[in-house]
């Protein structure tokens, strides 16, 4: 009789489950027992008899070892298999991407959107938020590198800014040893602030060293930065859409028509190729430029050949913007 139940041990644990259509998802939280999470399993139908995975688990020693996590069956699987996917904690990855350019606003507007992660940082302003991470700086404005990151469920929000936190500060470094030489821009920090603009102005790729060309040699000569990305963000929600004259006379401190030098903090998340431009400028002469409306500049050395190109290529997008409202 026993060699008969342990025959018919053996035969159910090669035996296949088979799981029909998209799978199940069987969630294990955190400090569940082994016989909870087979419960489950007995409730969604996947096991006909609990003892053989009860059994199993407590001879192979692994139902000590499960992990918490959600898992994603499917097609057909045997019991050691499947106890296997719980102790090695192959559990649902989600991803999470953050783009360059964004600000940190919206940064946590799409932790807010994935509802797997757990949040634990709402309600927290953005100075405290900072100071979870380091002490060195006061505003959390690019200070986060932008990436896709995976996670999985229960994942704390905290957990993936911090993740960002920490590639940043590792890009930054790197980018830093390979600076040019005789840069304006005394500090890694520095760096992102310019990086954080390069990143902003940049419409085509090829571009970005040419722009933060214009940016370091107009920091050289101690003239203003004028770059309409630091007026947007400066105006924060007074911003519409659409830039004015009076919002280029308006004083903020990152408002470059209006103040000297880099703005106080990053405008932006820049990635690491921004951060390399600002770092490894192009070495033209052009201390300006101007969009052309499919994406790229037209640089210029001198103030006149700038004025010329801005009639050109404004009055053009100006005319095209009228024929097609016609």
């Amino acid at each position: 009789m026993v060699s008969t139940a342990f025959g018919y041990y053996r035969y159910k644990l090669s035996d296949p489950i088979t799981i029909d259509g998209k799978g199940e998802i069987i969630e294990i939280l955190p400090g569940q027992s082994f016989n909870a999470v087979v419960r489950q399993l007995v409730v969604r139908d996947l096991i006909e008899h609990d003892w053989v995975i009860k059994l199993y688990g407590r001879l192979s020693g692994l139902s000590e070892k499960i992990k918490a996590g959600e898992y994603q069956l499917e097609g057909s699987i045997t019991i050691p298999q499947l106890v296997e996917i719980f102790v090695e904690g192959r559990s649902i990855q989600y991803s999470i991407t953050f783009v360059e350019g964004w600000t940190f606003k919206e940064m946590l507007g799409e932790i807010a959107r994935h509802d797997k992660l757990k949040k634990v940082l709402e309600n927290k302003t953005p100075e405290q938020l900072i100071k979870m991470f380091s002490d060195s700086y006061q505003h959390p404005e690019g200070l986060f590198f932008p990436d896709t990151y995976s996670y999985h469920k229960s994942d704390t929000d905290l957990s993936i800014l911090q993740r960002s936190f920490l590639r940043m500060k590792k890009v930054l470094e790197e980018e830093w040893g390979q600076r040019a030489k005789e840069l304006p821009i005394s500090t890694p920090y520095e760096a992102l602030v310019l990086a954080s603009i390069v990143e902003k102005e940049t419409g085509a790729a090829s571009e970005r060293e040419q722009i933060a060309g214009v940016f370091i040699r107009r920091l050289q000569r101690g003239m203003r930065l004028q770059t309409d990305p630091t007026v947007i963000y400066g105006l924060g929600d007074q911003y519409n859409g659409n830039i004015t004259k009076a919002h280029l006379k308006l004083y903020t401190p990152y408002n470059t028509y209006r103040i000297n030098g880099l703005p106080p903090t990053p405008i932006a998340l820049p990635g690491r190729e921004a951060i390399h431009a600002a770092l490894n400028p192009d070495s033209g002469n052009s201390l300006y430029f101007v969009a052309k409306g499919d994406g790229s500049h037209h640089f210029s050395k001198t103030l006149q050949e700038h004025v010329n190109a801005v009639n050109r290529y404004q009055v053009y997008q100006r005319s095209k913007k009228y024929r097609s409202s016609k």
